[in-house]
């Protein structure tokens, strides 16, 4: 097997951890999606499924979550975290088979992880059973106009070689199929662009010419739903 033959995230996501928390163009419009998408924080209780090593769970403020947990299938991922500080918990499992009751959050995250799920409709039941009536579910992921152009979830290991995860090329349509089969309502929809914000990544890797190619191509989307149990 070659570097560049795609990895299952179960085998990728530990060679990541220690690189993992570096930014890049897709985690900088995945952040601005979650930006747009999510409600306010202040107080609820928030599962980041698919939590990586918890870098983007929010610190205790007036404006945070009164309790946050992240789950993520890559022990790796979660020991390079920062579950030592007290303020979330990180746990090991994997998203389709969360070890948590059922109405627990307030808001669920599943960020860019979707994508590497082999069934998307036993994904959305289980994000769907851990909501609260009510709750709100930001799902993001790599889009595939991105893989089609020829971009794939790449990395560089602890040793600087490229790595790849294999991705399935999900739709929002698929997307917003499973979520409202699962018992979810879409609320929004938004297609995250290379443009501006995300130029400095093309720089920073001597990609100028691949940046102008690349402006206006769709890298990321995000979906907001809401759980409409609570009007049944």
């Amino acid at each position: 097997m070659s570097a560049l033959d795609p990895l299952p995230a179960r085998d990728a996501y530990p060679l990541w951890a220690a690189r993992y928390d570096a930014e890049n163009a897709v985690t900088q419009l995945d952040q601005m999606a979650a930006a747009d998408l999510s409600p306010p924080l202040s107080g609820c209780r928030l599962l980041d499924a698919g939590c990586g090593t918890g870098r983007r769970i929010p610190r205790p403020s007036r404006q945070g979550p009164a309790v946050a947990v992240g789950v993520d299938l890559a022990l790796d991922m979660l020991r390079a975290g920062r579950g030592g500080a007290g303020f979330a918990r990180l746990v090991q499992a994997d998203v389709c088979r969360l070890p948590i009751a059922a109405g627990t959050f307030d808001v669920v995250w599943c960020r860019l992880a979707l994508g590497h799920v082999s069934d998307l409709a036993a994904a959305y039941r289980e994000l769907q059973r851990v909501a609260a009536a009510g709750a709100r579910l930001v799902v993001t992921d790599f889009h595939p106009d991105a893989l089609r152009a020829g971009h794939r979830r790449t990395f560089r290991d602890a040793a600087g070689a490229v790595r790849e995860v294999a991705s399935r090329a999900y739709t929002p349509e698929a997307h917003a199929a499973a979520g409202g089969a699962a018992g979810f309502q879409l609320a929004q929809r938004r297609e995250y662009r290379v443009g501006p914000e995300v130029r400095r990544f093309y720089d920073e890797a001597g990609c100028a010419e691949r940046y102008e190619r690349d402006l206006g191509l769709a890298l990321v989307f995000g979906l907001e739903f809401w759980n409409q149990s609570a009007t049944e």
